[in-house]
């Protein structure tokens, strides 16, 4: 049985040099309400519109709400509404401003290149056993400990609808062998048998956490009655660090057919931030 303990905090104002060494000790760093409130709305207002009417803002509590069924990633509602929501412009673009640019280049520097493939996360309650496993994003990224993730929450999040959990110290071990399971990403690294203390909060609303490429984390599952969990993450390095070419993709373009840039920037006012990849020195 795990034992739980809460997520260590750090603030955006420490000293940089502390901030990386906490972030080396235990592979990560959680920042309370480091992007604003209003910020997050707009992302899951923006949301709402491609995912009605299956899951809805909630009026009483102002929180995701799910009308019908659960869904879990590839099942057929959630390739419905999924290429919508991957297709908005203020999605891509939100980790591409100043407030997201500095949070990352606390681990990778100021020059941060953030990688082209990003991730919208939909937990719906009924669909126990379909949460992601424990892995390490070294592994399904295909990447070094130059990369690493950034986690934001849309909304505030608690045991109830599901959390993040990350093992502390899990990414000094390197990267770790992997098995097949059910659930997002369809597998799971090995966990070895002194490792049973993982941490894990409640979250609100702007909270980020980022992590090493080798930590190892998994999400809890959804145990509401109609609470939906929604956050969006991707990857980042400093510019310069190779990337593999798969990161280029969109998220799940591999297997969604008609699912790919040209789509996803039919509708977009702006181009600065298609195909910015183009000219990356270190792709293989």
């Amino acid at each position: 049985m795990d034992d739980n303990s809460e997520l260590v905090q750090s603030n955006l104002d420490e000293d940089r040099l502390q901030l990386q060494e906490r972030f080396q000790h235990y592979g990560y760093l959680y920042f309370k309400q480091a992007v604003a409130a209003d910020k997050c709305e707009r992302m899951l207002q923006d949301f709402y519109r491609q995912l009605s009417p299956y899951i809805v803002c909630d009026d009483d509590t102002g929180l995701p709400f799910c009308k019908g069924p659960g869904f879990a990633e590839t099942d057929a509602i959630w390739d419905e509404v999924y290429p919508k929501m991957q297709s908005l412009e203020s999605f891509h673009g939100f980790f591409h401003e100043p407030d997201m640019l500095d949070i990352m280049s606390i681990v990778a520097g100021d020059e941060v290149f953030v990688y082209p493939m990003k991730m919208a996360r939909i937990s719906t309650p009924g669909m126990v056993g379909h949460e992601t496993p424990p892995h390490q994003d070294g592994h399904s990224h295909n990447a070094g400990p130059r990369m690493a993730g950034v986690w934001v929450a849309l909304h505030d999040i608690d045991q109830h609808t599901g959390r993040l959990k990350l093992l502390p110290g899990s990414h000094k071990n390197g990267i770790r062998p992997v098995h097949q399971v059910q659930g997002v990403g369809g597998i799971s690294c090995e966990i070895y048998p002194q490792e049973t203390s993982w941490h894990v909060s409640d979250v609100a609303r702007g909270d980020v956490i980022l992590f090493h490429s080798a930590m190892v984390h998994r999400a809890e599952p959804n145990l509401s009655e109609h609470g939906a969990r929604m956050s969006i993450d991707t990857r980042f390095c400093d510019h310069g660090a190779p990337v593999f070419s798969t990161n280029l993709q969109p998220h799940h373009g591999w297997r969604i057919e008609g699912f790919d840039w040209d789509s996803i920037y039919r509708n977009w006012q702006h181009s600065s931030l298609q195909h910015y990849w183009r000219d990356y020195p270190n792709l293989f």
